[in-house]
């Protein structure tokens, strides 16, 4: 199997695909044309179907596995499949496995570590909570399977933990070389910040925003499922969970990304620094990753608001 991530351009590939997302568009011209995201465990990559009217071009719905034939391009500095026959693919052509991108990383390892951080927290109620969760063997598998975003950064198996983890790790820093930070707050903000995702986003392979995710979004999701633990924690202090609470409202930054308030807080400005690094520093390396061995620059990113290329190498 050719996967998405070792395509470049000039190669002609006949393989199956999992149809992630399909739009009918309109050229310039006012033609109509097919514009696919395809995926498989290594990544996404957009596709065109030129012309709708190919007897090549079968029956096909988004979320079918379908298998293609297609010239692999470069429309501004990532690759791009040009689709000139497609079909739906028959069951026993492909392994579902194979088309659920997944983190490079050791999950088991990932989840060992931030089990790590649970067991340092020294604050009686913020323990308890994080034991609540993470001690919780449902809860830890889900958490380890889901992604952190739909398309943006971590979308893959084990990308809300990978994120969670690195957002932890930045924050366990900050605390070491800030010692006016709370530790245990900032730490027990970053292990939540997202935990809402879990109901946010669908599991794979549709990874795909539920009704409360489009309804609600995971800062209030989140804040509903930390008002259910803490209600059943005896003696839990109303001022600390009024400040962890802040830490997760606020941990966007600002007010048009989508957090209710601005930080207010320390902790909640570390964690919105931590996040936002993470999550900046991921989409730079998916961007590049999606560009193949494609050298120079890259082009203009909408995520991150500039063209981007990759470093000189000596």
């Amino acid at each position: 199997m050719k996967y998405i991530d070792t395509l470049h351009e000039g190669m002609r590939i006949s393989e199956v695909y999992l149809c992630k997302n399909k739009q009918i568009a309109l050229t310039k011209a006012g033609k109509e044309y097919g514009n696919l995201v395809l995926q498989d465990k290594t990544g996404t990559i957009d596709s065109k179907i030129w012309d709708l009217n190919s007897p090549g071009v079968g029956s096909f719905e988004t979320m079918d596995y379908v298998h293609v034939d297609a010239d692999v391009t470069v429309f501004q500095g990532s690759n791009q499949l040009n689709i000139k026959r497609i079909r739906r693919a028959d069951p026993r052509e492909y392994t579902a496995a194979d088309y659920l991108p997944v983190s490079s990383k050791d999950i088991g390892e990932m989840y060992g570590e931030l089990m790590g951080y649970v067991k340092s927290l020294k604050e009686p109620s913020l323990s308890s909570l994080a034991h609540s969760f993470f001690d919780d063997p449902e809860f830890a598998k889900a958490f380890q399977f889901h992604s952190a975003a739909k398309s943006v950064h971590h979308g893959f198996v084990g990308g809300l933990l990978e994120h969670t983890l690195g957002v932890v790790k930045m924050c366990d820093y900050f605390a070491g070389y800030y010692p006016g930070l709370n530790r245990d707050l900032l730490l027990t903000s970053a292990m939540f910040h997202d935990v809402g995702k879990l109901r946010e986003l669908s599991v794979f392979p549709e990874n795909d925003y539920t009704d409360d995710g489009q309804l609600l979004g995971h800062i209030v999701i989140g804040l509903e499922m930390l008002t259910e633990k803490i209600r059943v924690i005896p003696g839990f202090p109303p001022k600390l969970e009024s400040e962890l609470k802040h830490c997760i409202v606020a941990h966007h930054g600002e007010l048009e990304y989508g957090s209710p308030k601005k930080p207010a807080l320390l902790e909640a400005m570390a964690l919105n620094f931590a996040d936002n690094t993470d999550a900046k520093l991921e989409t730079m390396i998916e961007a590049l990753r999606a560009a193949g061995d494609n050298p120079g620059w890259i082009g203009y990113n909408r995520l991150l608001e500039t063209n981007i290329r990759r470093t000189t190498e000596s």
